[in-house]
């Protein structure tokens, strides 16, 4: 690999794209490992930006003529699925400050959030002292839809209003819940038209404004039943699309969607994760940066979703210290070079 890089041009991640590729054709990177492909792009980017003198946001804007901007935070509260040990079917319940104006009041916001939920689930007897991988609460709900209650009730209990001040955002991470013959949810075997009937009428029941993954990675029907939400509810794909421009191209065709997740490491390269970006800005469909769960404490993340113009950005809870660095790097953004922050204006759809 030393000898495929030696002499490329650090400052065009196209190039960089390249010598991984033509080292290991493979879409996946297979080989090399989308992990070693993701370090070693991102590695350049940064030194670029450093050799430069200029932080690694600007250097982005600049390269991609993008308006940088703070993004909305998409903030974990209770985790279940393969975040926390499955003890609730769905994977995360989040919240979206979507009545703050800024990001360090949406971040503090979003704080509260957590805290009230933690006394909520005080309340209910559950036990609040340990958290799942990416910080977010833990506790054995009898059912997904007391999961949801009681972050709607821990937005009441912060002093916020639920809905127009704080909305809901839901990973329901459909593949992990797919079972031979359909899906498994609360004890019940699902058929597809059930599953996702189940997560609309949630979408009809609770203040929710996003809802990822709400079919499995190949379930054209779910997919096509769940598209019915797309005027009124940022419809997320993430396994469905694996930050892929001809898997997102697809989507996109279909209009089964209108938000893509954007994860550097399965994009194999910041070049395809840049590609995602821009494709989907340039359709109307909302791209949300999203960290892993096996995350460090670097925050070049929350730096690519500011000098893309993402405009959302989901990085885990507001515990560990992996989680708070973006948010903490987010936080310098704004007040030292008063970047403007997008708010709710980002998400999908965007009438």
């Amino acid at each position: 690999m030393r000898d495929a890089l030696i002499g490329r041009d650090a400052q065009d991640p196209a190039d960089i794209d390249l010598a991984l590729r033509t080292l290991d054709p493979d879409p996946q990177l297979r080989l090399l490992g989308g992990n070693i492909g993701t370090a070693v792009s991102v590695a350049a980017w940064l030194s670029a930006a450093d050799s430069l003198r200029v932080e690694p946001w600007r250097w982005l804007a600049e390269r991609t003529t993008a308006t940088p901007s703070i993004p909305l935070p998409m903030v974990n509260i209770i985790s279940g699925g393969a975040h926390a040990g499955s003890l609730i079917d769905i994977q995360d319940v989040l919240v979206v400050p979507v009545g703050a104006t800024s990001f360090a009041q949406a971040i503090e916001w979003c704080w509260r959030v957590r805290a009230g939920t933690r006394a909520v689930l005080d309340n209910q007897g559950f036990t609040t002292a340990l958290i799942a991988d990416e910080g977010g609460l833990a506790a054995p709900f009898d059912s997904n839809e007391r999961a949801i209650e009681a972050v709607v009730a821990g937005i009441i209990r912060s002093g916020l209003r639920s809905g127009d001040q704080v909305a809901i955002a839901l990973d329901v991470a459909a593949n992990e819940c797919q079972v031979p013959g359909g899906y498994r949810m609360g004890g019940e075997t699902l058929t597809s038209a059930e599953f996702v009937d189940r997560v609309i009428g949630w979408r009809r029941d609770y203040p929710i404004v996003s809802i990822e993954d709400g079919a499995g990675e190949d379930d054209d029907e779910g997919w096509s039943r769940i598209a019915t939400l797309v005027d009124s509810t940022q419809i997320l794909g993430d396994d469905r699309y694996v930050t892929t421009v001809k898997r997102l191209d697809a989507g996109i065709a279909r209009g089964e969607a209108n938000s893509v997740l954007v994860k550097p490491n399965q994009a194999g390269t910041l070049d395809q994760a840049l590609r995602v970006v821009r494709r989907a800005l340039d359709v109307g469909w909302a791209p949300v940066v999203s960290a892993r769960s096996g995350e460090t404490e670097e925050t070049w993340l929350a730096d690519l979703a500011t000098g893309t113009g993402a405009g959302q950005i989901k990085v885990g809870s507001t515990m560990r210290s992996e989680r708070t660095a973006k948010w903490n790097r987010l936080l310098y953004l704004e007040q030292a070079h008063d970047l403007p922050y997008v708010g709710a204006a980002a998400l999908a759809p965007r009438t």
